[in-house]
């Protein structure tokens, strides 16, 4: 499960020239500075395509496969289509064609998760260590809405199963979004790869990651969450307690 980011347009945008090797930015009509966005709101969110890998732009997040035909299935599929799980994208039918020549990486600088203990969620920001970025593994569509001719990049991103780190605090789903190292960025979005390069890219990560708990603010659908305080440390007593036993 991945449905909680933040993405800092800024700070992706040198990452993604240094790692990537992009040459061009795209930010549209926005200033990408999320400090929390949740895919239910069907954001824009910054990624690199497949055909356009030297390109940093949005998409919409919530994939709609190009053979829906209606505005009414469209917005009923995007709701079910913000994460794709590993061990189902290649026989989904609204995954199986993107897996295979429509990859992305979209760019985070961390993410949120819940732990659940005696009933209470604790959530957590995960991010990776000093400055850096995580890159997650995505899949895009391009769609046409039937009603206006309007063409959407859409997106979703690939789950996988929890590493140990990840499994202490999303201890009850036990998933985790697809981490790619850096070494495997370029394979990640090469069209010619065998499905089963493909599979076997989609593991846990291996890397380096660090959390901290934040405040429930995170949760709270009817408040602003798009400021600095919602990936602030927050202490929860109780849980240290925990913890220290």
């Amino acid at each position: 499960m991945c449905y909680d980011i933040q993405q800092m347009g800024d700070k992706i945008r040198r990452q993604a020239e240094r790692q990537l090797g992009v040459e061009k930015v795209d930010f549209g009509q926005m200033e990408f500075q999320f400090f929390h966005v949740s895919g239910f709101s069907h954001p824009s969110v910054l990624a690199v395509t497949s055909d356009q890998p030297r390109l940093l732009h949005p998409l919409r997040w919530g994939l709609i496969p190009s053979w829906v035909r209606t505005p009414e299935e469209a917005s009923r599929i995007s709701r079910q289509t913000l994460n794709a799980r590993n061990d189902g994208v290649f026989s989904k039918p609204s995954f199986r064609s993107a897996i295979r020549q429509r990859r992305c990486l979209i760019p985070v600088n961390g993410f949120f998760e819940s732990r659940e203990i005696n009933g209470k969620k604790f959530p957590y920001f995960i991010h990776p260590p000093d400055d850096n970025v995580f890159w997650l593994g995505g899949i895009w569509e391009n769609y046409v809405d039937p009603s206006t001719g309007e063409v959407l990049q859409t997106c979703s991103i690939i789950t996988t199963e929890a590493n140990d780190f990840m499994a202490h605090i999303h201890n009850v789903k036990l998933r985790m979004p697809l981490v790619l190292p850096e070494a495997a960025l370029a394979l990640w979005l090469d069209t010619s790869l065998p499905a089963e390069d493909i599979q076997s890219l989609m593991t846990p990560y291996s890397g380096e990651m660090q959390a901290h708990t934040v405040s429930r603010l995170v949760h709270r659908k009817r408040d602003n969450t798009n400021i600095p305080e919602v990936a602030q440390a927050f202490r929860y007593p109780e849980l240290e307690y925990i913890d220290g036993q």
